[in-house]
């Protein structure tokens, strides 16, 4: 996904954080079900890196959920509550068949999530715009979620290169 454009108002803001914050439910639902939705002997074999893995990736995701969710109240806006979207998710996703289905998925909700940051750090810099937001404040929690979802992808790739 590429923005490819300026922000230019507060409602394109208000929208864009908002596909974060549907992007970070999104995330935080399929590593919480990812564990209970394989099937049993699949459960057995998971060793603690990877429940580590997915537990982290849980909690950082509802972190940068509530972190996004304070900047779209700050502009006046409205979320999609946790609960829809993990229907949503429970409905459209099946479960992964093992541990590497597992790990290339959470490998492909952390690159995601990081180009995202990347190009929204990028129209908003392009963007010489005044929001009702304090600018700073905006990149620099866009800045340190982009970093976080950098790690995020190391740590996954170094778990799936030590496995292969």
């Amino acid at each position: 996904m590429s923005l490819g454009q300026r922000v230019s108002s507060d409602h394109q803001l208000a929208r864009l954080l908002q596909i974060g914050v549907v992007l970070e439910e999104v995330v935080e639902s399929r590593a919480a079900h990812h564990l209970e939705s394989l099937p049993a002997d699949e459960r057995e074999t998971i060793d603690d890196e990877v429940r580590a893995l997915l537990a982290e990736a849980a909690e950082e995701s509802a972190e940068h959920r509530e972190r996004l969710e304070t900047l779209v109240d700050d502009l006046d806006a409205e979320t999609v509550a946790y609960e829809e979207i993990n229907a949503l998710v429970d409905a459209q996703y099946g479960p992964p068949e093992d541990t590497d289905g597992v790990l290339y998925d959470q490998l492909c909700n952390e690159e995601t999530a990081y180009k995202f940051y990347d190009d929204l750090i990028e129209a908003v810099e392009a963007s010489d715009a005044e929001f009702a937001i304090d600018r700073d404040r905006l990149l620099e929690t866009l800045y340190d979620i982009r970093e976080e979802e950098r790690e995020g992808v190391e740590e996954v790739t170094e778990i799936m290169e030590r496995r292969a």
